[in-house]
């Protein structure tokens, strides 16, 4: 049943658009816009393009099957975790030209769209959670790219926003299921109600999807049990 959320979007497409956003947005950027805060906390704009060029590094690793060979040498550099991983290819980029930064996810993300759309939707690659399909995982990094590119303020048009937010929602609710997540989400009335333990909300889609990819503001009023419970993209 969860397989049918994700029925009437292509992935791979998504993927192209989201990364066309953001290469979009960083091409235009002047050095004020580069040292500006993103919503990632602690990092700056230029610091998120540092960590989408770094994870290539994975992701290619995922796609040539050494992920166990790449996790073996990042411990060496007192890598335990993905945070860990995350900080690090932020630390190597901070000072490097900026240009070679952009070109660098540039390219290597390239690579990593035209492979994982040639494996196909049905195909396999290894992740750190074991074998996974190539389908589901481009839907993750789908989710993450729209995650980064709201974070560093990449715009939107009105045209597209609704089918991106509908895509969003629909990741989101997909991801839940796959976690097994003990909260309980349905759609209603173009917005979606969460439930957990006796203690429920209706939020509009946009907030859902920032409940999800932990990027609710401060302040909001969501019950912190939803909020933990229904994280599940970042």
């Amino acid at each position: 049943m969860s397989e049918d959320l994700l029925k009437d979007f292509n992935p791979f497409d998504i993927f192209d658009a989201e990364a066309a956003r953001l290469d979009r947005f960083f091409s235009g950027l002047d050095e004020a816009g580069w040292a500006r805060p993103s919503r990632c906390s602690g990092w700056s704009v230029r610091d998120v393009l540092a960590h989408l060029a770094g994870e290539e590094l994975y992701n290619h690793a995922c796609l040539d099957g050494t992920v166990p060979d790449l996790m073996a040498r990042l411990a060496t550099e007192g890598v335990s975790d993905y945070n860990d991983f995350n900080e690090l290819s932020v630390r190597q980029r901070r000072n490097l030209p900026i240009g070679q930064v952009l070109e660098e996810w540039r390219t290597k993300n390239g690579e990593t769209r035209a492979r994982m759309r040639a494996l196909g939707y049905d195909g396999t690659l290894d992740t750190l959670a074991g074998p996974y399909p190539v389908g589901h995982q481009t839907f993750h990094y789908d989710s993450e790219y729209a995650t980064h590119a709201d974070d560093v303020g990449a715009p939107v048009s009105s045209d597209e926003a609704a089918g991106r937010t509908a895509w969003r929602v629909a990741v989101s609710r997909f991801v839940l299921a796959e976690q097994e997540a003990k909260v309980r989400v349905e759609p209603a009335d173009g917005q979606v109600r969460a439930s957990l333990n006796g203690v429920s909300a209706t939020l509009s889609s946009s907030d859902f999807v920032e409940a999800t990819v932990g990027r609710l503001p401060t302040g909001h009023d969501l019950d912190p049990r939803l909020a933990a419970a229904l994280r599940c993209l970042a």
